[in-house]
């Protein structure tokens, strides 16, 4: 073996063995809370009232009783929401359910949890028949389907579940695949925003007649803070943020030239495109618009994060290997569980490392005041801080 790669192993050792650290850490220190809240009798445990939701939600929500989740197949009446799913911190999107399903058992090895090898995830969703649904701990892996009415209609049920279950602060992150403009097959791309086919960064609903229109941004610092996952060094690929085209059609509405219909020239498609990309939009898809606004009227942080499977300034119909495309599929599954894992241990840690030092502070503080209270020429030291048992 060469030293190059004896270098590489012993750095991806290093790091792994870091990780592993870092969730012991985290796992005992949550076995010290559960011993410590057992000890207590539960006197210390105040019950959560209210989500951290902070949208304008639907007003009659609390006159539902129940509140039936059609499409997901759950209601109030027969679910402990809070018990069930109060501990939810992120809820992961895809469009299939074999996708999330995949997800699912990857973001569980990630984050440390197990299950017996004979059992099998169960599909929370499967009585509705049309969404899956899986829960590994804090994380919600959820299945959306195709273009904007389909994942508005699970928004609208998965921020009930939300509301209902009195989750605190969850972070929404939709996974996928799209059309690049102007990047590599390959190339993963954090959305900035979302825009529409005339390249408004709003999506518009029609109520009553009338047309209603929300905000498609995103969250900027989340979108900075899952592609400081991506690693260049060891990752092969790029990872960018930038404008997404969300697109209600599959053909036409992307300026294709394979659908049943095609009225444009092929020039005329790739005057478009470049257009496209003088405006800073890297990729096409069909739900980022209603993903963005949704979860924006809520109040709640959410990101796009795509891979682009091919690039539409080079064709439009998918000539990759199908064992390729599985490989860049898992690719923004790899950031954003790379995410969840360092928001759920490693920032505890910093949090935990943050509350020494303001103790170490405290107490020197302490001692200053102790010395200045012993009067002109006393010389007796201020004493040291006590270490935690």
């Amino acid at each position: 073996m060469s030293k190059s790669n004896c270098n590489d192993c012993a750095c991806r050792l290093a790091s792994e063995v870091n990780q592993l650290k870092a969730v012991v850490k985290a796992q005992s220190k949550m076995l010290s809370k559960l011993v410590q809240h057992i000890k207590d009798g539960c006197k210390k445990d105040v019950e959560v009232k209210e989500s951290s939701l902070k949208g304008l939600l639907n007003p009659c929500l609390k006159c539902l009783k129940p509140d039936t989740l059609y499409h997901l197949g759950l209601d109030t009446e027969t679910t402990d929401f809070p018990k069930v799913f109060g501990d939810v911190r992120f809820v992961c999107m895809g469009g299939t359910k074999g996708r999330m399903e995949h997800f699912a058992y990857y973001v569980m090895q990630e984050i440390g949890l197990k299950i017996n090898a004979a059992t099998q995830l169960r599909d929370m969703a499967e009585a509705g028949n049309r969404f899956s649904m899986f829960k590994v701990g804090p994380v919600l892996c959820v299945s959306h389907g195709i273009g904007c009415p389909s994942i508005s209609i699970l928004l609208h049920e998965l921020i009930k579940i939300m509301y209902h279950a009195k989750c605190q602060d969850p972070v929404f992150i939709r996974l996928g695949t799209c059309g690049g403009i102007g990047v590599d097959p390959g190339t993963v791309i954090i959305s900035s925003e979302a825009v529409d086919g005339r390249l408004d960064s709003f999506h518009e609903i029609i109520v009553q007649g009338s047309g209603e229109k929300y905000d498609s941004q995103l969250d900027e610092n989340l979108a900075f803070d899952i592609k400081l996952c991506h690693d260049p060094c060891k990752d092969r690929y790029e990872a960018i943020i930038g404008k997404t085209l969300c697109a209600h059609d599959f053909y036409e509405g992307q300026s294709r030239l394979d659908g049943a219909f095609c009225e444009y020239t092929p020039e005329q498609k790739k005057a478009y495109l470049e257009q496209l990309r003088s405006q800073d939009i890297k990729n096409i898809e069909m739900e980022s618009l209603a993903f963005a606004a949704l979860t924006g009227r809520a109040g709640i942080r959410s990101a796009v994060v795509c891979v682009a499977i091919l690039n539409r300034l080079k064709g439009d119909q998918i000539q990759t290997p199908h064992e390729v495309l599985i490989k860049w599929e898992k690719r923004p599954q790899e950031l954003v569980a790379r995410y969840i894992r360092k928001v759920l241990y490693f920032s505890d840690e910093a949090s935990d490392e943050a509350e020494e030092m303001e103790e170490d502070e405290e107490g020197g503080r302490n001692g200053s005041v102790k010395v200045a209270q012993g009067g002109a020429g006393d010389t007796q030291k201020a004493p040291e801080p006590e270490e935690e048992a």
